[in-house]
């Protein structure tokens, strides 16, 4: 079960006196959020909004939405960082999953005994407490467990789905990864990115899995878009407007670079970057987009639809250099 950092919110509210305030996560946070926000109501007497948009993690914290409410203080629940703030008005409130990871972490330890004896545990924001807890059950077993470093926003052990610090800077010293949770998201970006043998605990069905089969899926596809981009004369590079996801100058880099190779290129903004929307351009054969690299991976478009490291990728292309390992990078931006 996710439980949200209550305590944190009510001291916040204490020391800041707000007249209002906004809640923000995930989707399937949003339950949650509606009862903290009655919490809140009920308690001090303010007023509590919950922002039903999308929000994909802390590039995507909805502070637009926050200021139209005018909403004193913005709290950002479940994608826990390194920062506990952003700004004056933005806190950054945990939700941890307190599901047992003793049983399949257990499980895996005996399955893979064989095969690796050293390893580095991974995990996203909400089972980052049971991390050591897992390593003593793999040390138990006989492994050497290595904890990557954070860096920037991650903390030690923490990946997002387009970064990867503590995974790629321990790659040399390791065997295999093993990631805390259900999500292929984080776990299959760790085995595209260090291509080293990567595992998924999932706590609730007690089962672990390889992704490494389903990472070179989403990879072949990757490499197919880039391909598919190679005869495009006219090039929408699309610049992301949530505020986390706003790279205008690294779409200018592009933009230059894909006009000396003779392509033509029209500058879009979008907030949400979906087929529906792309489809309206006129006169596009290919889209880049600089807002989020999972974006192009993970969903379906109609025209070629490339990240950042898949249109550096298709610039060498057209140069006529070889592209192998361009995903092979500890942050995909």
């Amino acid at each position: 079960m996710i439980k949200i950092d209550e305590n944190k919110i009510f001291q916040v509210i204490e020391q800041r006196k707000p007249r209002s305030v906004a809640l923000n996560g995930a989707e399937a946070l949003l339950p949650k959020l509606q009862d903290v926000a009655d919490h809140i109501t009920e308690k001090c007497g303010i007023e509590a909004y919950v922002i039903g948009d999308t929000c994909w993690g802390s590039c995507d914290l909805n502070t637009h939405a926050s200021d139209m409410l005018g909403a004193d203080i913005l709290f950002s629940v479940g994608h826990t960082v390194a920062m506990e703030t952003f700004g004056e008005k933005v806190f950054m409130i945990n939700a941890f999953d307190d599901v047992s990871f003793d049983s399949v972490a257990e499980k895996c330890a005996k399955g893979l005994k064989d095969k690796y004896k050293t390893v580095s545990l991974l995990t996203d924001s909400q089972h980052l407490e049971k991390v050591a807890g897992v390593k003593r059950i793999f040390e138990d077993n006989g492994y050497k467990v290595i904890i990557g470093r954070g860096k920037g926003q991650l903390l030690d052990a923490q990946v997002f789905g387009c970064e990867f610090y503590p995974a790629w800077n321990v790659q040399k010293q390791v065997e295999a990864y093993i990631f805390l949770g259900q999500s292929m998201f984080h776990s299959a970006s760790v085995a595209m990115s260090t291509e080293k043998p990567t595992f998924m605990l999932d706590p609730y069905f007690e089962e672990y899995s390889q992704v490494n089969d389903f990472a070179a899926g989403l990879q072949k596809r990757a490499i197919l878009g880039i391909y598919k981009a190679l005869d495009a004369e006219k090039i929408g590079l699309i610049i992301g407007l949530k505020e986390g996801q706003f790279a205008h100058v690294r779409a200018l880099e592009l933009k230059k670079e894909f006009e000396k190779l003779g392509k033509k290129v029209q500058l879009i903004a979008l907030t949400e970057i979906t087929d529906d929307r792309v489809q309206i351009f006129k006169g596009i054969d290919a889209f880049v987009q600089v807002a989020c690299p999972r974006i192009a991976i993970d969903n379906h478009f109609k025209k070629p639809m490339l990240s950042v490291p898949q249109a550096l990728a298709l610039i060498k292309l057209l140069k006529k250099e070889p592209i192998e390992d361009f995903l092979k990078i500890q942050h995909w931006l």
